[in-house]
């Protein structure tokens, strides 16, 4: 924002009558500089001969045309305020977002700062623009602290076409609650439509969700993004502990640019990055704010209604997303920042859409469940031991990946489970199912995602699938119990 203290200049907005046209807009920059807007878009207000009200400045904000817009993409959020002109002595109110910034540093300085306190210092930096990335979630507590530092704020959402009613009913109860307008940002009914008559409207279950969240929602951030020069997320280190556990307060955002284009153009803020989830939902009940119905009914982490369920009382709130996939694809691409690139090279090749496919390569994760209780099957191995009509003994199986944080989780519970059932006539065993072997898992083995656990009974040859996502030691023991 370019700021200047000429008179003159501030005159030469003002027509022959002493009033603003309708392509400018009066603000009062009080304490903290919370500005008070007094005149809005589509009408004419002549200024206050003073120009100042008290010892507080009236600042003039040019409001840029079409034209002046940096991005002719009308789904972007954009600059709402590209000049001011302020009498005086106001230089300096408001801080250069230009300036070069140790972002690592500062979020360091800033590591045991309050989530308030964080918000407050990224409104005073980017002023307006920033803006509050709402996903109709617990996230709402963002608003909530954006309203008490007494700035101005700006909130956007991604309507991605597939969310739930709950959920928009919620936006509606959030602008009411806070008196404000959310930015809406839609994808390109193009592409969706290409999609749809291509794939149908559920090919996510198939091939992955990353093509349908790209199309829905990576390009329409992708483009809102385009219209800021910073962006606030509801982002947690406990939210996903494969690919949030280290986010920082504030960065650079590396997976998208800002209004400026080029690298580093974008920063990121996180300011709930080192809150618990518990201590976020005590905030909001004892501060009474609106929440999602849909966290009435199980649900904790909310996306899109055909990829999002309820978890069970103990699972993570990352298990209730696109569960039939496994653990480490738990991102829909907003966030893909996180997942570090020495992880993705060994795990991950992208095919030609884009999708995710893990792979047994030469650099492999630490295995799993390494103890003399279990047996390790190899694909020969359990391919006869699933074509076996009477066994000695009944098996219990857990298929799984090593770079799976849901198998590393239960890995401790199931060797001590394996230490259990050793005297009890149940075998305990493991086949690592990801790479080559996971179509074969697929088709004969029951596998939808990671871990998958199954008991091989003795006198049956099909396998029964453990159905729960509770995984500690009793609830496994009563499954083998229930079956041996």
């Amino acid at each position: 924002m370019a700021l200047s203290s000429s008179s003159s200049a501030a005159a030469a907005l003002l027509n022959g009558s002493g009033s603003i046209s309708s392509s400018f807009a009066v603000c009062y920059y009080g304490p903290h500089h919370k500005a008070s807007w007094l005149y809005s878009d589509r009408r004419t207000l002549s200024l206050v001969p003073s120009t100042t009200v008290g010892r507080n400045p009236f600042v003039i904000v040019k409001k840029p045309s079409r034209a002046e817009l940096k991005s002719s993409d009308s789904s972007a959020v954009p600059d709402l305020a590209n000049t001011l002109i302020a009498p005086a002595g106001v230089e300096g109110r408001i801080e250069s977002t230009n300036d070069h910034e140790d972002y690592e540093k500062l979020a360091r300085g800033m590591e045991s700062a309050s989530p308030l306190e964080i918000m407050d210092k990224a409104f005073q930096k980017f002023g307006n623009d920033i803006a509050i990335a709402f996903s109709g979630a617990e996230d709402v507590v963002l608003i909530e602290y954006a309203k008490l530092t007494g700035r101005p704020f700006r909130v956007f959402s991604l309507d991605t076409g597939r969310l739930n009613p709950e959920t928009h009913q919620f936006f509606d109860t959030v602008e009411k609650h806070y008196g404000i307008r959310i930015e809406y940002t839609f994808p390109n009914a193009v592409e969706v439509q290409a999609l749809v008559r291509t794939k149908g409207l559920f090919s996510f279950y198939e091939d992955g969700h990353q093509e349908c969240c790209r199309i829905r929602k990576v390009r329409p951030l992708k483009r809102a993004l385009k219209g800021l020069r910073a962006w606030i997320t509801g982002q947690r280190k406990d939210q996903s502990p494969g690919t949030r556990a280290e986010i920082p307060v504030v960065q650079i955002d590396t997976s998208f640019e800002g209004i400026d284009g080029g690298k580093g153009s974008l920063v990121k803020w996180n300011p709930l990055a080192n809150v618990k989830g518990q201590d976020i939902w005590n905030f909001l009940r004892a501060m009474n704010i609106p929440i999602n119905s849909l966290h009435s009914q199980g649900y904790i982490s909310i996306g899109c209604e055909p990829c999002t369920r309820p978890v069970l009382p103990g699972q993570h709130e990352r298990e209730g997303r696109w569960w039939w996939e496994d653990a480490k694809a738990k991102e829909c691409g907003l966030h893909n920042g996180n997942i570090k690139q020495e992880e993705l090279s060994q795990h991950i090749n992208i095919n030609g859409n884009g999708v995710a496919q893990h792979t047994n390569g030469s650099a492999p994760a630490s295995d799993l469940f390494n103890s003399q209780k279990l047996v390790s099957f190899r694909r020969t191995g359990i391919e006869n031991l699933a074509r076996l009509q009477n066994r000695e003994d009944p098996w219990l199986i857990v298929l799984y990946a090593p770079w799976c944080h849901f198998c590393q989780a239960m890995e401790g519970s199931y060797i001590e489970l394996a230490e259990q059932l050793e005297g009890m006539g149940v075998k305990v065993g493991k086949f690592r199912a990801d790479g080559d072997h996971k179509e074969f898992a697929k088709q004969k083995l029951q596998l939808v995602s990671f871990p998958t656990i199954l008991f091989f009974p003795k006198h049956s040859s099909k396998p029964v699938k453990y159905p729960a996502e509770t995984r500690d030691v009793d609830s496994l023991m009563a499954f083998a119990n229930a079956l041996r």
